[in-house]
């Protein structure tokens, strides 16, 4: 029976396990319900499991079977992953599985990702005497700011198998953007770099009715908001876009009263290297010209988070081929640029070669040029999409591990010329 026609068959069990996990959503590294709901779904499956020590994640390895597969660290490998956390959001979907727990909810589909991934496990292990080498389910808490890949990453999971896995896939689907079950694939930069920006600017304060015998921080910190704006249009390629998004903007407590401070928090994010360090000297340089104008002092914290999410060419043709093998061509899009979201699936990219494929689940009917986007109180997403996502992480694997198993690895040596 073919894959796809398998993942029908599971399909409500899929859909069963997202709408738990839904229900109960949990922020950051510590996931201890969700990581409950996993387990479970993999017991009784041929898996070797290892528990994160530092947040709930779960790595699952499977151990391929078929007749005439290499032993030992020989063996090719291969990573799936899949995002489990929620956000800081309070639900406003309505639907009949909408979060129990107030102000948290699945607003990204990570809940979809888990479930997904999680089917597959079933269809891989169904397959074992199929697979020509080792399987990586990579279950990670915390993307949604928390860095959760690098605390797998610095506990192994790349080397879950006993060696560095060849090749790492991750999926996510989207409420917007591109009509119902269309996968989305782009080789190269794909996603966004992320940074972070806290800036204190530093006064004196006063008497509202006598603003010269203080120190105004308020002004200066509205011509820094304006002034990093500028900067952007007037200091980088256009073709090599910056985005900056000021989230927070603060200060004082009493409208008569000059405050001692303000605080502005940003988002920034960039495409090229480039343009990032760029962004990380020009910033302080500019914030620090204004306030110096202002005769007042500034703290500026300009922190790294993610960086570029950068696909491997070939893995992404790889990955192209099983979607259209799967589900036909009609189903694919490449991206012409990039989108302005970020990931810590960035992290394991930069180890090994891979690629991220985007899956649109916007509700069947809805229109995904106007329906909310991820993130939003109002996002919701389409089970149907959890058979082929399963399909598709299970059917990468079994391909993958096929071609490397029939191409011999770059360090063997060369055969004894004949005698």
């Amino acid at each position: 029976m073919p894959i796809t026609a398998d993942a029908r068959e599971i399909q409500a069990d899929l859909a069963r396990l997202r709408h738990d996990l839904h229900r109960e959503p949990e922020i950051g590294l510590q996931l201890p319900r969700t990581q409950e709901k996993v387990l479970r779904a993999l017991d009784g499956l041929p898996y070797e499991i290892t528990l994160g020590k530092e947040t709930t994640s779960v790595t699952a390895v499977l151990r391929g079977a078929a007749p005439g597969a290499v032993a030992g660290t020989d063996r090719p490998a291969v990573l799936l992953r899949a995002d489990m956390d929620g956000l800081p959001v309070q639900e406003k979907t309505g639907v009949d599985y909408t979060s129990t727990i107030d102000g948290a909810m699945h607003a990204c589909g990570h809940d979809l990702h888990t479930s997904m991934l999680a089917g597959a496990a079933t269809l891989l292990a169904e397959r074992r005497h199929q697979l020509t080498g080792d399987v990586v389910l990579m279950f990670q808490p915390g993307e949604e700011g928390f860095d959760g890949a690098s605390y797998m990453i610095n506990e192994g999971v790349l080397d879950a198998p006993g060696r560095r896995v060849d090749a790492a896939y991750g999926m996510h689907v989207f409420s917007s953007l591109e009509p119902y079950g269309t996968f989305c694939t782009k080789p190269g930069v794909m996603l966004s770099s992320s940074d972070a920006l806290v800036v204190t600017v530093l006064g004196a304060g006063g008497h509202g009715s006598a603003p010269h015998s203080a120190k105004d921080p308020v002004p200066a910190a509205a011509e820094m908001v304006t002034a990093l704006q500028v900067m952007v249009t007037r200091q980088f390629n256009m073709f090599d876009p910056v985005v900056l998004s000021v989230g927070v903007l603060h200060a004082g407590t009493k409208r008569n009263v000059i405050p001692e401070t303000a605080r502005i928090e940003a988002t920034i994010r960039t495409f090229s290297e480039e343009s990032r360090q760029k962004m990380m000297d020009s910033v302080p340089r500019l914030l620090k010209g204004i306030a110096a104008a202002h005769g007042l002092d500034v703290d500026v914290d300009y922190q790294h988070e993610y960086p570029l999410t950068i696909t491997d060419e070939d893995e992404t043709h790889t990955a192209e081929k099983v979607i259209a093998g799967l589900f036909g061509g009609s189903r694919l899009t490449r991206w012409a640029t990039p989108l302005g979201g970020s990931e810590d699936f960035s992290r394991v990219l930069a180890e090994v070669p891979g690629t991220f494929i985007g899956l649109s689940a916007v509700p069947q009917g809805t229109d995904h040029t106007t329906s909310p986007f991820n993130h939003s109180p109002y996002a919701t997403f389409d089970d149907g999409v959890l058979a082929d996502g399963a399909a598709l992480y299970a059917e990468l694997a079994i391909s993958r591990l096929a071609a490397l198993a029939a191409t011999p690895p770059a360090y063997a040596p060369a055969a004894a010329p004949a005698s």
